[in-house]
C-alpha cells in the first residue's frame, strides 16, 4: 500500500513543564539543559572549524625578528634582523573553489551527525517515558491478575476443604498466585530502572511529562525527509568537492609573493657593515607538484566518492526495509488491540450475564469479581498494545527530520 503512514509528531497536552505552549513545544524539552549545552557547542564547534578550512587557502604573513650579541674580538658586536614575508596563492586549478565548497559540505555533513546524535538522545527520552507509562498500567493489570488468583486460591480453599478437590489442586494455585506476585516485583523494578535512565538524560518530572502522540506519514514523505538518508548525501557531496580538491592539488598553483626586510648592525668587523637599512621585494612564482603517487591519490579519493554513492543507494534500501518492518508490526499490534477491545466486549457480556445468575443465586460473587478484573485486565492490554504501537513509529520518528 503506497498511501502508508508514519510519524509525524503532536505534542500532547497534559505536561505541565510543557502546559504553556503545548502544541509548538520543542521536543528538545525532552533532554536536559546539559545535554542541550552539550549538543549547542556541537554546533558552534562544527561553525568554527568550518569557517577555518574555508579559509585554509589564505595563506598567513609571517613575521620575523631576531636580535644577537656577539663578542669574537674586543668590540661588542649587535645585530637585528626583521621581515615580513607573504606567499598567497591566488590560483590553484579550481583548488580554492572546491576547497571552499568541501568546507561547506564538511559543516553541513558535521552538523547532520550532531542532529543524528541529537534526534537518538530525544527518542531514547521519549521511549524510556513511554515505557515508564506502560510499566505503570503493567502493575495496575498485574494488580488485577494478583486479585483474581487470590480468588482462585479462596475457591481452590473452600473445595478442598469440603473434599472436592485434593491437595494437588490447591498447591498449583498457591503457586499461581506466588507467580503473579513475583511478577509484580519484577514488574515494579524493570520500571525503576527506567525512570533511572530517564532522570539521566532528562529534567522533565515522569510523572507529570507528556507522552508526544505519533501520527502516519506516506513513505514517500518518511524518505523525503530522511536525516539518515540526508546524512549519507551530504557525505557523498563531501566526497565529491574532495575529489576536485585532491585533484587540483597536483596542477599548477599561481601565487604571490611579497617581503619587507629590515637590519641594523652596530660594531662590525668592517664598519661599511654598520647602520640600518631596509628593503622590499615582491614577485609570482607558479609551483606544480611531480609525485609517484598522484594518481594513487587521485584514485583514492574517486573511490570514496564511489563508495558514498552506493551508500545512498543502500541506505534508501535500509530505510524501505525498517519501514516495512516497522509497518508490519504496527499491524499485528492493531490486531491485537482489536483482539483486546472484542475480548473486553466478551467480558463484559460475561459479567453482565453473571451478575443477573448471581442475583437470582445461581453465581457466587467470587465470579462477579473475576470477570470484573478480566475486563480491567483487558482495558490495560489495549493501553499496552497502544504504546506497543507507539514505540514502533517512534523507531520511524528518530530518522525522521521533518519540522514539527
Amino acid at each position: 500500500m503506497k498511501a502508508l503512514y508514519l510519524c509525524t509528531l503532536l505534542l500532547a497536552a497534559c505536561s505541565t513543564q510543557l502546559a504553556a505552549n503545548d502544541n509548538n513545544a520543542s521536543l528538545d524539552a525532552y533532554i536536559s539543559q546539559l545535554k542541550k549545552e552539550q549538543f549547542s557547542y556541537d554546533y558552534q564547534k562544527n561553525e568554527v572549524q568550518g569557517l577555518l578550512l574555508r579559509d585554509s587557502w589564505i595563506a598567513p604573513l609571517n613575521l620575523n625578528y631576531s636580535h644577537s650579541t656577539s663578542n669574537p674580538y674586543d668590540a661588542q658586536q649587535v645585530s637585528q634582523v626583521a621581515a615580513i614575508r607573504m606567499d598567497q596563492p591566488i590560483f590553484q586549478s579550481g583548488g580554492i573553489y572546491y576547497g571552499i565548497k568541501f568546507a561547506n559540505a564538511s559543516k553541513e555533513y558535521s552538523d547532520l551527525a550532531v542532529d543524528v546524535a541529537k534526534r537518538k538522545m530525544i527518542k531514547d527520552a521519549i521511549s524510556l517515558l513511554m515505557q515508564i507509562k506502560q510499566s505503570e498500567i503493567r502493575v495496575k493489570r498485574q494488580n488485577f491478575q494478583i486479585k483474581n488468583s487470590e480468588i482462585n486460591l479462596e475457591q481452590k480453599k473452600e473445595q478442598y476443604l469440603n473434599g472436592q478437590l485434593d491437595s494437588g489442586f490447591l498447591d498449583s494455585a498457591i503457586i499461581e498466585r506466588n507467580t503473579v506476585i513475583q511478577a509484580l516485583y519484577d514488574i515494579e523494578t524493570s520500571k525503576e530502572k527506567l525512570i533511572a535512565s530517564f532522570k539521566a538524560i532528562s529534567d522533565l518530572s515522569y510523572e507529570n511529562a507528556a507522552i508526544p502522540h505519533l501520527e502516519l506519514l506516506n513513505e514517500e514523505e518518511f524518505m523525503e525527509h530522511n536525516i539518515a538518508l540526508k546524512m549519507a548525501e551530504s557525505q557523498n557531496a563531501k566526497d565529491d568537492y574532495n575529489t576536485n580538491v585532491t585533484v587540483a592539488k597536483y596542477l599548477p598553483k599561481v601565487s604571490v609573493t611579497a617581503g619587507y626586510n629590515w637590519t641594523k648592525s652596530e660594531n662590525q668587523l668592517f664598519p661599511q657593515a654598520d647602520g640600518e637599512r631596509d628593503y622590499y621585494d615582491y614577485g609570482m612564482k607558479v609551483a606544480m607538484p611531480l609525485s609517484i603517487n598522484t594518481f594513487r591519490d587521485i584514485e583514492s579519493a574517486r573511490v570514496d566518492y564511489l563508495k558514498s554513492q552506493l551508500k545512498i543507494e543502500d541506505e534508501k534500501r535500509s530505510l524501505t526495509s525498517i519501514f516495512a518492518q516497522v509497518l508490519q508490526n504496527i499491524k499485528k499490534l492493531d490486531k491485537k488491540i482489536a483482539l483486546s477491545v472484542e475480548n473486553k466486549n466478551l467480558y463484559e457480556k460475561l459479567l453482565e450475564d453473571t451478575r443477573n445468575l448471581f442475583r437470582a443465586g445461581y453465581k457466587t460473587e467470587y465470579d462477579v469479581e473475576t470477570l470484573e478484573n478480566s475486563v480491567q485486565i483487558q482495558e490495560f492490554d489495549s493501553k499496552i498494545f497502544e504504546l506497543d504501537r507507539q514505540l514502533e513509529l517512534l523507531t520511524l520518528y528518530e530518522k525522521y527530520a521533518n519540522e514539527l
